[in-house]
């Protein structure tokens, strides 16, 4: 992998590194730790926030709010945030006419268009058949894939 490709990171991955008791926990966080070249969208961390401040009875991690800010302020010294610019939506709804998606995975497809929007050709998911109706637009990879990639 080159050393200047960025690697949008997905939601899955930042409640990974959240909590302590999922499995790819220490993958996640090692992840986040070692690489320079992840970015953030807002959507993913409004994503975050709604999982990470719902109730654990509900499927989610039951935070504070207050615990969730605190997070998503440590991600952001790690992992830059992409700015939400003016071609956003426009992809976005030029995605949504090309790929056929409906309901939640339209916030994939979100997702997608902030990574098309800034260039970047990959996402770092653990989820990666979330996003297989985007390729060729994206590659999806998981934390592993993209630890892979950095050693080599």
């Amino acid at each position: 992998m080159p050393v200047a490709e960025r690697l949008l990171v997905d939601t899955n991955i930042l409640l990974e590194a959240t909590d302590e008791k999922r499995p790819y926990h220490r993958e996640a966080r090692e992840l986040i730790e070692s690489h320079r070249g992840l970015v953030l969208s807002a959507q993913v961390i409004r994503e975050y926030l709604v999982v990470a401040t719902r109730p654990a009875t509900a499927n989610g991690l039951g935070l504070p709010l207050s615990d969730g800010l605190a997070n998503v302020r440590e991600f952001r010294r790690a992992i830059r945030l992409l700015p939400e610019s003016g071609p956003l939506l426009p992809t976005l709804l030029r995605l949504l006419a090309a790929v056929s998606c409906t309901g939640t995975r339209i916030h994939d497809a979100h997702i997608v268009a902030s990574a098309m929007v800034h260039k970047i050709k990959t996402i770092v998911s653990l989820d990666t058949d979330d996003f297989a109706l985007f390729v060729p637009r994206i590659t999806a990879i998981t934390p592993h894939e993209a630890r892979e990639r950095l050693r080599t």
